[in-house]
């Protein structure tokens, strides 16, 4: 896998992406560095997090590990925001069904981690996923320790700091691939739909595995599946179909014909 090139539109998005809200404590005031922060979130893409240890609503142990065998989209909030966490959220969860709508609904899991400790915890994220109305089931809101919290966030190149007013934090979703390996970067409290789904899509289809029939029709379900710009979603590109058949057609006539033409010299 390759890094994603940073152009100069992710570097502005990234800068409108950071983000600040209130929270009950007033820390010491800290500048969070744009350019530090892409810098972090860029050189974590081809790295595998650690096994971390977190926990879930329902206080059940849990480990990016578990999520191994399908891509993984992770999010960082904090409970304590009252704006740009909510509206970024909600955001996703539009992505997210689109991405499922277009690739399928178990193909692809999402979390989001709550990373100012000790506030963000089971109790306070399960509360943030009603708030924002997140009812899908493959979606887990999860909380840590702040020390296991240092450590993910820096595995995974989110940057936050706390200030007076509140944190600041670089707005950023981050793909894992089936085998735990961070393979992309979005950036933004808003962003296309496909910037989310093409790198799934990418993922998915990288997961060729010999299999029956069911396997290779969502490989070519998932070839076929185009974005559609003046929709804003996916579509089947069923030309896709017609090239495959007619290809296919003219191959089993070739091999046809060259098989009568052995027969009729062996006679």
């Amino acid at each position: 896998m390759t890094a994603v090139r940073v152009s100069l539109g992710a570097t502005l998005a990234l800068c409108a992406a950071l983000s600040v809200a209130g929270v009950a404590a007033e820390p010491p005031s800290t500048t969070l560095d744009s350019d530090a922060a892409l810098a972090a979130s860029q050189n974590a893409i081809n790295r595998r997090p650690g096994n971390r240890a977190l926990i879930d609503t329902e206080r059940r142990s849990v480990s990016l590990s578990d999520f191994r065998g399908q891509p993984l989209v992770v999010q960082f909030i904090y409970t304590g925001c009252s704006q740009v966490c909510p509206a970024t959220t909600q955001f996703l969860a539009g992505a997210v069904s689109a991405a499922r709508k277009a690739l399928g609904a178990d193909r692809f899991n999402v979390v989001t981690i709550g990373f100012n400790q000790p506030f963000d915890g089971p109790e306070a994220m399960a509360a943030f996923a009603r708030q924002n109305g997140i009812r899908d089931a493959r979606w887990r809101f999860l909380s840590a320790d702040a020390k296991t919290i240092d450590a993910i966030t820096r595995d995974l190149g989110f940057t936050y700091a706390a200030t007076a007013k509140g944190m600041d934090h670089i707005s950023q979703i981050t793909l894992i691939d089936a085998e735990g390996v961070v393979y992309r970067q979005v950036y933004g409290d808003a962003f296309e739909a496909r910037m989310l789904i093409a790198p799934l899509k990418e993922l998915l289809t990288g997961q060729a595995q010999a299999a029956g029939f069911t396997g290779v029709w969502d490989k070519v379900k998932l070839f076929c599946t185009v974005y559609d710009p003046n929709t804003g979603g996916y579509r089947v590109n069923y030309s896709l179909f017609i090239e495959i058949f007619a290809g296919a057609t003219i191959l089993l006539a070739i091999a046809g014909f060259l098989l009568a033409e052995h027969r009729r010299s062996r006679a």
